[in-house]
């Protein structure tokens, strides 16, 4: 207990130590105030923000583009690293082209999406889903591939068909690296979400319309209010991620 309380007090301090710079070089005006605004002036736009029913709005349109995009890439993600992993004729058919196009950056398509698209939400989730598809194809591919001959062999002897095959031994044995495809999928997703809703038009509800505002009305307080409204779903979705891997995959036993 000990060495948790100590490691959360480090944990605080640069953060605190930031907040304490930060008051005093805006309170003395050694910066220009209206670039660095005040701690109080962000605390202030936080609560408009909240009392106005805009962060309600903006964060229940940016997670319902969250998780669609993130169901639809990574369900889509999961088949396609099975396929790939099973076959070997589909890995020399699609493998080549599939580890060419993972090397494209990710908001490099949105041009193309735009064009095909719009900006409109179809556009947005489909960039979305493209963010996770690629974790998880390659963790399931990877996890698939894991899978040893000597242990399909003994499968084989145990009498498993088909079925029993990919759901007692291959899915068992790649779950380890879909969970992780999945918890870097999530976060990707979230990326990738605040990407499209600040790229693909600022019309759109959610929370990088906040930071669009900010930046359209020169309100630095609004931005910073939506940059740490960003890190802090960020870090809840982190968090419930580990917290669900971790009881999934409960009897892998503790991970260090």
């Amino acid at each position: 207990m000990k060495t948790l309380r100590e490691t959360d007090l480090r944990g605080v301090m640069l953060p605190l130590a930031f907040l304490l710079l930060w008051y005093v070089v805006t309170a003395m005006q050694l910066v220009n105030t209206k670039l660095i605004v005040p701690p109080g002036a962000v605390v202030d736009s936080a609560w408009q923000v909240i009392t106005s029913g805009q962060l309600l709005t903006g964060l229940r349109a940016s997670l319902t583009r969250d998780i669609a995009g993130f169901a639809a890439g990574s369900t889509a993600g999961i088949l396609f690293g099975l396929v790939l992993g099973v076959s070997r004729w589909a890995e020399r058919l699609v493998g080549p082209t599939f580890h060419t196009l993972k090397q494209i950056s990710l908001f490099a398509w949105l041009p193309l999406l735009s064009t095909w698209l719009g900006t409109g939400e179809a556009a947005k989730i489909l960039f979305i889903a493209l963010s996770a598809f690629y974790p998880v194809a390659l963790n399931t591919f990877e996890g698939v591939r894991s899978v040893t001959r000597a242990q399909v062999e003994v499968a084989r002897v145990l009498g498993f068909d088909r079925w029993q095959l990919a759901w007692r031994l291959i899915l068992p044995a790649a779950a380890p690296q879909i969970a992780t495809g999945l918890h870097l999928a999530l976060l990707y997703a979230w990326l990738a979400t605040i990407g499209a809703e600040y790229l693909l038009g600022s019309s759109a509800q959610g929370i990088g319309s906040v930071v669009i505002r900010g930046k359209a009305t020169f309100h630095v307080e609004l931005i910073i209010v939506g940059m740490l409204l960003i890190g802090l779903v960020g870090m809840v979705l982190n968090r419930l991620a580990t917290l669900v891997e971790s009881r999934v995959l409960h009897w892998r036993g503790p991970v260090h």
